[in-house]
C-alpha cells in the first residue's frame, strides 16, 4: 500500500492519532503531526512511497506538533519531536514541512552509523554514481535538481549513504531542498517538476521542496557504484568548466563533508580512500544549467 492510497481526511486522522510509517529505504520513519496542512504536504511529496505495517520495526519516530506553550501557540509555532523528546527550537507552523525534512536528516546523520554519511548530492547513470559533496551555497542542490530532471536518477540531495563493506552508495529519493533564487530557476528549467509551496523567512531564506522523479522513487532500493566525485561551485556569469583535481583534494572534501568520518576512525579513512581511488575527481564551476547538464553528458561519454 502506498501513501497515495489513503484519502486526505484519513491521512490527516492517522497522522494526528498514531502516525504513518513510511519506507524511506534503507530506513523506516513514523511521522505524526496534528497539523492538517503538513499531512497534505507529506502526501504530495511522498505519495509514491510504501507504507510499513504498524507492527514492523521503525528506525525513527518523529513528530511535528503545535507548540503547547501559550506564547508559541499564539504565534502559530510548531515543534519537532524525536523519540518523544522535543529536539529543536519551535518554528512557524507554516515551515512544518521544512522542519520535518531537516529533522529527518538530523535523525539519520546522528544515528545511522552503519553507513559512512556524506553531505552530498548523489545521482546515478548506467549503474555508476556521481557524488557532489559541497557546503551550503555551492549550488549543489540546484545542479542536483537539474540533473535529476535530465536523465540522471536521484539517490539523494543531502545524504550519501556509503556502505563501507561493499563500496556502494545508497539513496532514499527523498525530496530535493531548494532555496531562494534556485526555486524559480528550477521551475523554469524543469516545468514538469512537482514543488511544495514556498516557505519564506526560514533560517535558510525561502525554501521549497521538489518531489523526486517517479523513476528515482521506483528504483530507490538499487545502490550504485561510485564513479565520479565532483566538487560543484556556482559562479555568477561563469562559463561551465569541469577541471580534474588530485584525489587528495577530493579525499579532504569528502572527509570534511562526512557527518561521521571521525566516529569510524581507521575504517572511515580506508572507506574514503577506496572511494576516491575508484572515482574520477573534478571541480566544476557553472552559472547556466543547460551548459552544466551538457558538461555532465560529456563526462559520461568520456568515461569507460
Amino acid at each position: 500500500m502506498r501513501l497515495q492510497d489513503i484519502g486526505r481526511d484519513a491521512l490527516r486522522a492517522r497522522m494526528r492519532d498514531g502516525g504513518v510509517t513510511l519506507r524511506l529505504s534503507p530506513f523506516t520513519v513514523r511521522i505524526r503531526s496534528d497539523l492538517p496542512h503538513l499531512a497534505d504536504d507529506v502526501a504530495a511529496m511522498y505519495r509514491d512511497f510504501e507504507l510499513v505495517d504498524e507492527d514492523d520495526f521503525v528506525d525513527f519516530h518523529v513528530a511535528v506538533l503545535r507548540s503547547p506553550h501559550w506564547l508559541s501557540r499564539l504565534q502559530g509555532r510548531a515543534e519537532f519531536w524525536f523519540d518523544g523528546q522535543r529536539s529543536f527550537t519551535p518554528l512557524p507552523a507554516a515551515q512544518a514541512l521544512a522542519m520535518l525534512e531537516w529533522g529527518i536528516n538530523w535523525c539519520i546523520a546522528a544515528h545511522a552509523h552503519q553507513f559512512l554519511l556524506i553531505h552530498a548530492a548523489v545521482l546515478e547513470r548506467g549503474g555508476r554514481a556521481l557524488l557532489m559533496p559541497a557546503p551550503p551555497g555551492s549550488g549543489k542542490s540546484t545542479l542536483c535538481a537539474a540533473l535529476a530532471h535530465r536523465g540522471w536518477r536521484l539517490l539523494s540531495d543531502e545524504l550519501g549513504l556509503l556502505d563501507m563493506a561493499t563500496g556502494q552508495v545508497h539513496g532514499m529519493a527523498r525530496p530535493i531542498n531548494l532555496k531562494n533564487a534556485s526555486i524559480p530557476l528550477i521551475r523554469a528549467f524543469a516545468p514538469e517538476a512537482h514543488f511544495s509551496a514556498s516557505m519564506p523567512n526560514t533560517s535558510k531564506g525561502t525554501v521549497a521542496l521538489v518531489r523526486a522523479p517517479q523513476d528515482a522513487i521506483g528504483h530507490r532500493l538499487v545502490p550504485a557504484r561510485p564513479a565520479w566525485v565532483v566538487l560543484p561551485a556556482w559562479r555568477a556569469d561563469a562559463d561551465a568548466q569541469l577541471m580534474p583535481i588530485e584525489r587528495a583534494r577530493a579525499f579532504m572534501d569528502l572527509a570534511e563533508q562526512s557527518f561521521n568520518y571521525d566516529i569510524h576512525g581507521q575504517a572511515g579513512f580506508q572507506a574514503v580512500g577506496k572511494l576516491v581511488d575508484a572515482c574520477e575527481c573534478y571541480r566544476f564551476e557553472y552559472s547556466r544549467l543547460d551548459e552544466a547538464v551538457a558538461h555532465f553528458e560529456t563526462l559520461l561519454e568520456a568515461s569507460p
